[in-house]
């Protein structure tokens, strides 16, 4: 995934939070920065919290790994400064 797809998942956090009350805004930001970041054991303690069934975490696992895989430091970077 290049830039372009970092936006798109972004712009899918964004809308979510367009709605004039950012109670939600942080725990984006966090899962984002986590999804981004360096450690898959973080990201997944993070979904873990809200949701425990294997599925989930697997999956979670696996988007973890394929953002680790696909993005360059440079798409993470910018990602995290549109935060």
């Amino acid at each position: 995934m290049k830039l372009p797809g970092a936006l798109v998942l972004l712009g899918a956090a964004l809308l979510l939070t367009s709605g004039g009350d950012c109670g939600i805004c942080p725990a984006i930001k966090e899962e984002v920065g986590l999804l981004v970041g360096p450690s898959v054991p973080d990201y997944l303690m993070f979904v873990e919290k809200y949701k425990k069934d294997n599925a989930t975490l697997e999956n979670a696992k696996n988007l973890k790994t394929c953002v680790d895989n696909k993005l360059t430091e440079e798409d993470k970077e910018n990602v995290l400064s549109l935060l």
